[in-house]
């Protein structure tokens, strides 16, 4: 059982009849466009986008919403954006604050778009929808009027759940102020039943407020309610059924627990389903989240074809961890694990893995599925470093194979993220480059190594063509009768050609090389 069945399970029990009577089940997730989006953003999507894929398959219908959150007021700069620029827009809502191209409508745009087109590419299809449309349509009205009569009942949920003490006036509301257009250094102060009045000023350590006094409707955009409040109000303006959320948010007396007391106190709405899971931790030397270098959901899904992105983001269950080190070898795991995946749903198991196989490739590819080869990654990883060598041509003698379209079509996909990967982050043991000329380190060799690598070269010359098992084989000989140790054998072979103590499977690598060369080298090594 895949660990959506038993969500799902969870779904069909509570909402049965509206299952049958046709009504959708509603699904929801937002993400706040104050900079480039995380990756981590992704397993949110990833998740809710899987069981609305996992409903549709099952004919229940359902909607799957994404907000992108751009009311919210900017209260950080990220650092690889002009900060004399745009510390004049500290406090203001993300909506009406610059895009840093120029270019797109707002702040919020440029970023969120970049984030949308990323969700799009790994086939989920939310509808997506803006926070300050919503507002400015008036959607909020209701939930903002029940909150400013229930600001007591709301004070005593936030003390009850979280022991958060809230002044005895405060108000949980955010007025764009009328005067420099901030909405997070307002604060609220009294609620006549159709205005609020409210002061701007230094209420916050991010933004300094303009000193306006004034009275305005909270309604139709002018106001917006703090993210707790707020998140309880969503699930009652959008009649949400599921909605997951970080472990962070996620523990006893967190956001969450406040949310759904709010739902039900102040707005008469019993709340979704929570689905809590654990972040995506993205690490590595190249990787940095506060240089806004590598870890943005643009760059991983650059790094990676979107079924296997999907397979990073799905093959785990909510609450486990996902670990991924791009300048690891995180990416040729993924690629093997896909491999593994592969036979599962060709071979017609009835198992998870087949299940998850399915479920990783976006719903319009599934039904044209066909079983072909997979090139091992790390295989082809190495090869598209050897540009004298045909790949084509060394795979079909890899794998006994005359590639078909399909299989060639493989290739390439592979051959392509191989490049990115090794032009971005692979790790130094997975990269190599053929030397021109003799290593210094050669010097350094024992009488007993080289007299080893005068017995491959006896091998080498006595052989017409070289094929990679056999000469894998033949080392592994060499090596015993010379008594080395296996790391005292193979890092001279290494150095002598690639100047690192190690790389590629040793036989298939030699047996590529030009043999002229190959005899060549060690004639010289051993000389």
């Amino acid at each position: 059982m895949l660990w959506a069945d038993k969500i799902l399970e969870k779904v069909e029990g509570i909402y049965k009849d509206k299952i049958t009577s046709g009504q959708p089940i509603v699904i929801r997730d937002e993400k706040t466009a104050s900079g480039r989006v995380h990756v981590g953003s992704l397993r949110g999507v990833a998740i809710h986008g899987l069981l609305s894929e996992f409903l549709t398959e099952k004919n229940v219908v359902n909607k799957y919403y994404y907000e992108i959150n751009d009311f919210d007021p900017m209260d950080g700069l990220p650092v690889y954006l002009d900060q004399e620029k745009f510390l004049p827009y500290m406090g203001k809502p993300l909506c009406n604050v610059p895009s840093p191209d120029g270019k797109a409508k707002n702040f919020a745009e440029y970023f969120g778009d970049e984030f949308v087109a990323v969700i799009q590419s790994l086939g989920f299809e939310p509808e997506i929808y803006r926070s300050s449309d919503m507002y400015k349509a008036g959607k909020f009205n209701e939930c903002i009027k029940l909150t400013l009569e229930n600001a007591s009942t709301i004070r005593d949920i936030y003390k009850r759940i979280s022991g958060s003490v809230k002044e005895g006036n405060w108000l949980p509301i955010n007025v764009v102020c009328e005067s420099c257009g901030k909405i997070g250094t307002t604060k609220a102060t009294a609620f006549d039943g159709e205005k609020v009045t409210y002061t701007c000023g230094k209420i916050v350590a991010w933004a300094d407020g303009c000193g306006h006094e004034g009275t305005v409707s909270p309604f139709d955009g002018n106001a917006k309610l703090p993210w707790k409040v707020e998140w309880a109000a969503k699930f009652k303006v959008m009649d949400v059924n599921i909605e997951g959320a970080g472990k962070d948010h996620s523990t006893k007396g967190g956001s969450r627990d406040i949310a759904d007391a709010i739902s039900r106190e102040v707005f008469k709405h019993e709340p979704p389903i929570n689905v809590p899971y654990e972040f995506l931790q993205i690490a590595g030397k190249k990787m940095s989240s506060s240089k806004g270098l590598g870890s943005s959901s643009k760059e991983i899904s650059d790094l990676l074809p979107a079924h296997i992105l999907r397979l990073l983001l799905l093959q785990k269950d909510p609450k486990q961890v996902v670990e991924f080190i791009p300048d690891g070898d995180t990416v040729p795991i993924l690629y093997d694990s896909y491999d593994k995946f592969a036979p599962h749903y060709f071979d017609y198991a009835d198992d998870d893995y087949s299940r998850l196989f399915r479920f990783i490739h976006a719903p319009e590819l599934r039904d044209g599925l066909k079983k072909h080869l997979l090139p091992r990654f790390s295989q082809v990883a190495y090869l598209v470093q050897m540009p004298h060598v045909d790949i084509e041509k060394e795979i079909e003698k890899l794998e006994n194979v005359i590639l078909t379209n399909d299989d060639r079509e493989e290739l390439e996909l592979r051959k392509k993220y191989a490049k990115i990967w090794l032009d971005t982050y692979a790790p130094e043991d997975y990269k190599f480059e053929v030397q021109e000329t003799i290593p210094a380190r050669v010097s350094e060799f024992t009488p007993e190594q080289k007299a080893a690598l005068g017995k491959v070269l006896e091998y080498v010359k006595s052989k017409e063509t070289l094929d990679g098992q056999e000469l894998h084989t033949n080392l592994h000989e060499i090596r015993k009768t010379s008594g080395l140790e296996a790391k005292q054998f193979f890092a001279p072979l290494y150095i002598s050609f690639l100047n690192k103590d190690n790389g590629p499977k040793a036989g298939w690598f030699f047996s590529v090389l030009d043999k002229k060369f190959l005899e060549k080298r060690l004639s010289e090594v051993i000389d």
